[in-house]
Formats: structure tokens, sequence, C-alpha cells
């Protein structure tokens, strides 16, 4: 298990003054990779492997978006190996124990010379203490889309876009997709599968969908051949 403190910052916030679901994605993100370098399993010592860690799917659970200067504890914690899959779980509370996000995750190890999924090294497996799995309601990992959905305006990638990798990060994927959702609409789940990797130049075409409530929206980042690069689920209120 490994956590961290933190203060929700200025540029963290949206126009209500709390924290943004991409912002929460950021530091559940960042709290994985501070994990890693310490226990000196990196992107150094990735690249010197030939590896990456690919995210396959998320499900983020928001119980109460932090305000402002307000004090938080983020961690993390592998539960699961099995073969070349990982599993992690992300959680946020605050400094006196209220959970205010938690989430699943689930992780392919790749060859990136031989572009394949590889099993873990004994470094990994030894370093990577597993925990107790957190309580809460597993999603299923595919999302179910809507055939009723409407294609919008062409994203073309840009190097702005990119992670180390040189690929897509995942969390612009779940940018991209909050632009297709109302302002007004409060986001409490969120859900995503990762089919592809998108690269500079690469253009996405959007189709989104709502279910009859209102209360769901499902954005499918396309390649131009119909393809996802990215299926993302948005689950929620109308503020």
């Amino acid at each position: 298990m490994y956590t961290f403190q933190a203060r929700i910052r200025y540029s963290e916030v949206g126009i209500d003054g709390n924290l943004t679901l991409e912002s929460l994605l950021d530091y559940f993100q960042d709290s994985s990779t501070f994990h890693s370098e310490d226990l000196g399993l990196g992107i150094d010592y990735l690249n010197e492997h030939h590896m990456a860690w690919v995210l396959s799917a998320w499900q983020i659970v928001v119980e109460r978006y932090p305000h402002l200067n307000e004090r938080v504890i983020v961690g993390t914690a592998p539960y699961d190996f099995k073969g070349f899959m990982g599993n992690r779980n992300f959680w946020m509370d605050t400094e006196a124990g209220e959970r205010l996000a938690y989430a699943n995750s689930i992780w392919t190890l790749m060859d990136i010379e031989k572009g394949i999924p590889t099993k873990p090294t004994p470094d990994m497996l030894e370093g990577y203490v597993l925990a107790k799995k957190l309580e809460m309601n597993y999603a299923p990992r595919k999302i179910t889309v809507s055939e009723n959905g409407e294609e919008q305006e062409e994203i073309q990638v840009r190097p702005h876009h990119l992670d180390t990798n040189g690929h897509v990060n995942n969390g612009q994927y779940v940018r991209m997709a909050m632009d297709y959702v109302p302002k007004e609409f409060q986001i409490r789940q969120l859900r995503t599968e990762y089919k592809q990797q998108a690269v500079l130049n690469d253009r996405i075409i959007p189709i989104v969908a709502a279910n009859e409530v209102g209360d769901c929206y499902t954005v499918c980042l396309n390649r131009e051949d119909g393809k996802p690069y990215s299926i993302i689920e948005l689950e929620g209120t109308q503020r």
C-alpha cells in the first residue's frame, strides 16, 4: 500500500470550486507512479526492461468532490497479478477519514519491443506487495455501447495529448469524453475501456449516446475505421 498527502489546488478545481473528475484521475495515476518510483520499478526500470504498463480499464466512484484547499490523503495498492494482468485499487480520503472517492483499475504489462503482453519480472512480484481487495461494487469490465449514438466533430491527436510512451494518455480520453456531457451533470461514476493506442496525428471520431433517463452517457472515441480507441461511460445526476 502507498499513500501521500495533498492539498486541493486552484488549478485542479472547476467553476464550483471543487476538484474536477479529471484532476481526481490524475491524483490516482500519480499515486501509482509515485509508488512504482519509490520501489525502484518506475519509468527508468521499465525502459531498461523494454516494458510498459498499459491501462485496460478504470472504474472510479465519487462520493464527494473535495473543495479548494481541502487536505486529502491519496492511496493505492495492487491486489492481484494474473499472468500479464495486474489489478490496482485507489482511494482519496479526508484527513478525518471520510472516503471521498475510490477506484478499481486493470493493467496489462507489455513488451514494447515485441508489442505483446509479458509477465511481471521477479523484482515486480517481490516489490508490489499485494493488499486486500477494496470493498466496493465492482462493475463489469465491458461497457455496453448504444447503437443510437451521434457522431461528433473529429479530434486530431496533438502533442499535449501524449504521455511518455508516445500514446494518448488515458486521462486525455476522459477529458475528451467530458466535453459531451452537460455542464450541470454531476458525475458519480466513471468507467472506461481502453482498446487501442492513439498516437500523434491520429484522428478520433467521438460517438455520443445518452440513456432515456439522462443519468448515463456513453462516449466511444473511435478510429476512422469505426473501431474504438476507448469507450467511456459517465453516470451521475443533474445538479
